[in-house]
């Protein structure tokens, strides 16, 4: 198995029904879930330039999820099931 790591983009207003499909979602992937991750809260971006505050919009990173699955093709399946906010971006974890 592979390890990938989901990126959850955009805000969400965080109503009952989506924390339900996103519960739902979970419990349905579990015995994929390396670590189901954490909402991110507000973050900044350090740089040889300096450090920036980064804004909660829709092109933020809003959480992440780290799964294990045989390829990407399965990791895409897994991630079209996501009650996404904006949108999912998946990383394959390669080992160093």
């Amino acid at each position: 198995m592979k390890k990938f790591v989901f990126l959850y983009y955009g805000m969400w207003i965080q109503t009952q029904e989506m924390k339900d499909a996103w519960g739902k979602w979970f419990a349905s992937i579990a015995d994929k879930l390396v670590d189901s991750g954490n909402p991110f809260g507000p973050g900044i971006e350090v740089s040889h330039t300096g450090v920036n505050q980064l804004s909660q919009d829709q092109e933020a990173i809003v959480g992440y999820s780290i799964i294990n699955a045989a390829s990407m093709d399965e990791a895409e399946k897994i991630a079209e099931d996501c009650p996404v906010i904006t949108s999912v971006r998946v990383y394959e974890a390669v080992s160093m």
